[in-house]
């Protein structure tokens, strides 16, 4: 929870309320959802969740490290093993939102292959969030 509040207060110094597409508790709660957390030295220190579509694809959702375990690789390491649960559940793609102000997350998707596409799913085009995606193999 310490973290999903750190999120949302990250996201919401950034962007405005429109802007924010943030899912809360419940949503995570659902069977469709596959949600992680990274422990450093015994303290949970990040998080992320994959949203399974139903439809072969899934999106990254609530990606967060706190910033005082920033520099140790954990964004990589959640990232990665969201792309093993989508590899193993046989996702052909996993999605992302993210906003434009969030050049170390957009670094990070882009380092590990996520390409530029358009809004999908229920978003709607918005010129502070980028939609990316990566097809798996």
């Amino acid at each position: 929870m310490r973290l999903l509040e750190q999120s949302d207060a990250y996201a919401q110094s950034l962007y405005p309320a429109e802007s924010n597409h943030l899912v809360d508790i419940s949503a995570l709660e659902k069977p469709s959802v596959a949600f992680f957390v990274a422990r450093h030295e015994g303290e949970i220190v990040g998080c992320c969740a994959l949203v399974d579509a139903g439809d072969g694809t899934a999106e990254i959702k609530r990606m967060f490290v706190d910033p005082e375990a920033r520099g140790l690789k954990i964004g990589r390491r959640l990232l990665e093993r969201i792309e093993a649960q989508g590899r193993d559940a046989g996702l052909s793609v996993i999605r992302l939102e993210t906003g434009i102000y969030q050049p170390e997350a957009i670094g990070l998707y882009r380092t590990a292959g996520y390409a530029d596409i358009g809004p999908f799913g229920t978003y709607q085009p918005d010129p502070l969030s980028l939609f990316m995606e990566k097809r798996m193999a």
